[in-house]
């Protein structure tokens, strides 16, 4: 049974004429390209630590198989505004999982995408906790409920937007948590 120790997050974006290699381009950008990517759902493991990037990167070798829960989103159209996201939601008691969101969406400036994923992780998150949580409200509105009912939260996000390229070339952007041993 492979529970992950580590986790780290990372974000990139590609340009091309062609859409497959315009996403070679995000997962180079992202430094993930030389792995076997496995898309998983959306828990992130207790007792798993988040780590720096090249912290991350240093404990896999090309070619290995990678558990990843990642974002992407794509498009061909001249400077429309793509974005994609994951918000995270991990309580403060180690033992305990918390929460991955992926969010893509077009329109959206980086801080906009990142907070309605980093809230969708802390809604998921407040529904096992039994934590008090209105959907309608951000987590950031709600941090307080939250430290006075003991369920203390730490969320972040990390979010790649880009515009379409003005001759139309396909934009990718993506944003991962990628899991280590």
């Amino acid at each position: 049974m492979f529970v992950p120790k580590a986790a780290f997050i990372t974000k990139g974006v590609g340009k091309h004429k062609e859409k497959l290699t315009s996403f070679e381009m995000a997962l180079r950008n992202a430094k993930i390209a030389e792995y076997n990517l496995v898309k998983v759902s959306s828990i992130f493991p207790p007792n798993c630590k988040l780590l720096t990037r090249s912290q991350g990167l240093r404990r896999l070798s090309p070619g290995q198989v990678v558990f990843v829960v990642m974002s992407e989103n794509s498009t061909q159209e001249p400077h429309r505004l793509a974005a994609a996201s994951v918000g995270l939601a991990i309580p403060k008691d180690p033992n305990y999982y918390g929460y991955i969101a992926e969010h893509h969406s077009f329109g959206e400036t980086d801080s906009v995408a990142g907070e309605y994923a980093e809230d969708q992780a802390a809604y998921m998150l407040a529904t096992i906790l039994g934590a008090p949580f209105d959907p309608d409200k951000s987590y950031d509105e709600q941090k307080d409920i939250w430290q006075i009912s003991g369920h203390v939260v730490k969320t972040r996000n990390i979010t790649q937007s880009a515009v379409g390229n003005k001759n139309g070339l396909w934009t990718t952007v993506i944003a991962a948590v990628v899991f280590v041993s």
